[in-house]
């Protein structure tokens, strides 16, 4: 059964590629380290998470990298806050990081690199922009120009901008049509901030061909799936893709996807605005389990519009059905709900997660479950029943990654 996934590029669903003895390739946009993980992150991380796992629980491989953005302007701008220096800045940031999204039960990835480890391939990506003739300089600045593409082959600019695109202050947009798809290839600056050789003197390469280039030597291009937060399609998605196109004339992804922003009080969550629930909180407060029975409870394509009393009732939610269900499967008087419901529950999991992650009608199964339980006087798994019952919950954990059943 192929799973079906919205591509964002052309905005259809479309089916997950299936490799001939290869593991299918699954580059996720990683973050820029310069504070900790919020419950925005955790939501988009979340989506990639049960993609994996419901491929590998169909018997798909799956290869899956993770960037690390280590040096970046907003590293820099922290790391003179703090008076600390951007390597030890984005260390400390990171390793504070992965521990959250552990502590979230995320499957890690095979290839976790970072950006200062791949500046080599970042400038020779810089350097073969160049030849194409495409790159002008702009004070300390050098930025390539896209040509006019076919409509569907990259992300739209200018006057479609909006329908993508996420302001953030300190990070405006250009609308006018020839400014909008210009993205910095290097930039002229010298220690403490980060400075390699380069093409054009000392300086830095730009953000989006860090990328490519990971994406290039560890999976090859195009990957299979590839996405991050909604705020990334522009403009480094559509950055990413041009530079496949103009270098390769080839997409760098085959499947382009993005799971809709955490909104609180109308705004999308961020570190930059200030208005966000930092994911080590929101874990201390409800425990994994719970979180990700909140974030994962409305369509994961749409916006998610966040509140501390929808994170109470969810968790209340939570450990209901966990006790419903870890009495059920307790040895006891045998009851009427057994191993056929249970499948017909796992199947039903397995099929909407099938359709797009529906992870909100998933959900409804398990509350259908805990409701024909309750309903049964005994409350207990048929005698002779519980081994098959059991691996029905299991087979719903590999998909979800949640820990029904102790």
């Amino acid at each position: 059964m192929d799973l079906l996934l919205r591509d964002t590029l052309s905005g259809r669903a479309v089916p997950v590629p299936r490799r001939l003895r290869r593991p299918l390739t699954m580059y996720v946009c990683g973050p820029t380290v310069y504070d900790g993980a919020h419950v925005g992150h955790a939501r988009t991380y979340l989506f990639f998470d049960l993609v994996r796992r419901h491929l590998e629980a169909e018997g798909i491989p799956v290869r899956h990298v993770m960037n690390v953005t280590n040096f970046e302007d907003k590293i820099d701008a922290r790391a003179a806050e703090l008076g600390l220096s951007w390597r030890a800045l984005a260390l400390r940031e990171e390793a504070g990081f992965l521990r959250d999204l552990h502590a979230l039960r995320l499957l890690a990835p095979h290839h976790r690199p970072r950006a200062s480890d791949y500046v080599p391939q970042m400038t020779e990506v810089a350097r073969r922009l160049a030849r194409t003739g495409r790159v002008r300089q702009q004070g300390s600045e050098w930025l390539y120009t896209p040509p006019a593409r076919p409509k569907g082959v990259n992300f739209a600019t200018a006057a479609d901008l909006a329908a993508h695109a996420v302001r953030e202050p300190g990070h405006p947009f250009p609308l006018g049509d020839g400014a909008a798809g210009e993205f910095m290839v290097w930039k002229r600056q010298e220690p403490p901030r980060p400075s390699w050789p380069g093409p054009w003197g000392r300086g830095t390469p730009g953000w989006h061909l860090e990328c490519y280039a990971m994406a290039n030597d560890l999976l090859g291009l195009p990957v299979d799936i590839h996405g991050g937060g909604t705020d990334l399609i522009f403009p480094h998605h559509y950055a990413e893709n041009e530079i496949a196109l103009a270098l390769d004339r080839r997409p760098f992804a085959k499947i382009f996807v993005h799971p809709g922003l955490v909104l609180w009080d109308g705004s999308k969550m961020s570190k930059s605005r200030g208005n966000l629930v930092p994911l080590r909180v929101a874990l201390r407060d409800v425990g994994p389990d719970a979180l990700r029975w909140y974030l994962l409870g409305s369509p994961l394509t749409e916006r998610f519009h966040w509140s501390t009393e929808g994170l109470r009732r969810a968790a209340g939610e939570w450990r209901h059905l966990r006790r419903t269900l870890a009495a059920w499967l307790r040895p006891g008087a045998g009851g009427r709900v057994g191993r056929l419901r249970a499948r017909e529950v796992a199947d039903g999991v397995r099929l909407d997660l099938t359709a797009d992650l529906a992870t909100d009608r998933v959900f409804d199964h398990l509350r259908a479950l805990v409701v024909a339980i309750e309903a049964d006087p005994s409350g207990h798994v048929p005698h002779g029943e519980r081994t098959a019952s059991l691996e029905a919950i299991r087979d719903i954990e590999r998909r979800t990654g949640l820990k029904i059943y102790p």
